[in-house]
């Protein structure tokens, strides 16, 4: 897509998470907040852009939504799931928090010169990766980026 297919569309990706207490205080250590008109007792709504939110869910109000057996993520990929930051700074104390919080590093932080990131598991394990990519970078593309920095370093 060269535009928004649909502008102020919003996006609520779910999640069955098996305490929605240690869920929503996990995810407060890394910075989340929650929308209290949509949070109960079997669910929370965490905002996590303009028009994106997480709905973390008991496993019993998810099952209410799903026609398939619920998969355990500590055993089977249901998705992947990337949020951005303002900086690589902000990147690492995320990650940090995450694992101060009780969650699980995945592997080594990624640095691509214009994208760095980190990945965790959550409580659940759900796997999660936060990411800094340079504005010029997400203005240009990645490819014209690189090329117009691959050129900024060659002697002339």
């Amino acid at each position: 897509m060269t535009h928004p297919a649909h502008p102020g569309r919003m996006l609520f990706v779910n999640l069955p998470v098996v305490d929605l207490e240690l869920s929503k205080a996990f995810f407060s250590k890394l910075g989340f907040g929650f929308n209290p008109h949509f949070t109960d007792d079997s669910a929370a709504c965490m905002p996590v852009g303009e028009h994106a939110f997480v709905m973390l869910l008991t496993r019993e109000r998810f099952a209410d939504f799903a026609k398939l057996p619920i998969a355990d993520p500590r055993t089977h990929t249901l998705g992947l799931f990337c949020f951005s930051v303002s900086s690589r700074d902000e990147v690492d104390a995320v990650s940090s928090a995450a694992l101060a919080a009780g969650g699980t590093e995945v592997d080594e932080a990624e640095d691509y010169g214009f994208m760095y990131s980190r990945s965790f598991y959550d409580l659940d394990g759900h796997g999660w990766q936060v990411m800094w990519m340079d504005p010029a970078a997400v203005e240009q593309g990645p490819e014209a980026y690189a090329a117009a920095n691959q050129d900024a370093d060659t002697p002339a």
